[in-house]
């Protein structure tokens, strides 16, 4: 018999996990829709979009396991047309929806920033307690260093490589990047947090027109290097760490995205 978990019982590691109530979010975190009360396969990925829903469905998975899920501040709250259609099927099929959004951005070990970390070889600044160096709105920013001693157009060229996403860099390519911050997604909001830490390069998903008169006017650089494509690998080892714990299998769907 193939190792199993209730959904109770994950539904509590996770908060246990990612304590969410430490966090004042833009979507209720945790078990969104629920369905069936004992789980053997869970699908990851980004997005709660009908695209990874039909994945899960196909896979037989018994929960969806995201970073974007439903019921957004502000949204219309009315089930219809996409909304209706998605949580219809996963309705009918009796999935579960989990989804953790800041939580997953601000873990310091399977978080989105430290995941991000990992894969660009980013070395990040430690406090005299032994966590990372963060800053701004709910620690989100992250600080630290490249791989290596680089300029900012080979950070964005790094970037391109091992992401597989060709960002957008404001700034000279020849700048050389001493100080980096970074934070996943639509952060780049926080950039004035991230250049008063003492950044002179700062990374996130997305841009927005007031960045770039941002970096222009303080000589920094900026890096948009895709909102989806920097929030890959978070969800990733939290499945993987679901794995380890409860030997429950745990299956990314990456639905590609270009922003």
């Amino acid at each position: 018999m193939k190792p199993q978990i209730s959904r109770q019982e994950l539904e509590n590691w996770l908060s246990s996990t990612l304590q969410p109530e430490r966090f004042k979010d833009y979507c209720p975190n945790g078990l969104q829709v629920e369905g069936r009360a004992v789980i053997r396969h869970i699908v990851t990925g980004v997005t709660a979009s009908q695209a990874l829903i039909d994945a899960a469905i196909a896979q037989q998975a018994d929960a969806i396991l995201v970073h974007h899920g439903w019921f957004w501040k502000n949204e219309n709250p009315c089930i219809r047309g996409p909304k209706h259609r998605r949580l219809s099927a996963l309705l009918a099929q009796d999935i579960n929806l989990f989804a953790y959004h800041l939580p997953l951005d601000a873990h310091t070990e399977w978080g989105n920033n430290a995941q991000l970390a990992r894969v660009m070889d980013w070395t990040p600044d430690i406090q005299a307690d032994g966590t990372p160096h963060r800053c701004g709105p709910d620690q989100l920013i992250w600080l630290g260093t490249p791989a290596w001693d680089c300029t900012a157009g080979e950070l964005a060229t790094d970037l391109a490589q091992r992401l597989g996403r060709k960002p957008m860099l404001i700034g000279e390519l020849d700048q050389p990047v001493r100080r980096l911050a970074w934070c996943t997604g639509a952060a780049q909001g926080m950039m004035e947090a991230a250049l008063a830490a003492g950044a002179d390069c700062y990374v996130s998903g997305e841009i927005s027109e007031p960045t770039v008169h941002l970096a222009r006017e303080t000589g920094s650089a900026y890096i948009s290097a895709g909102h989806h494509a920097t929030e890959r690998y978070g969800v990733q080892a939290l499945g993987a760490a679901i794995e380890a714990q409860f030997g429950v299998s745990c299956t990314f769907v990456d639905i590609d995205n270009p922003v």
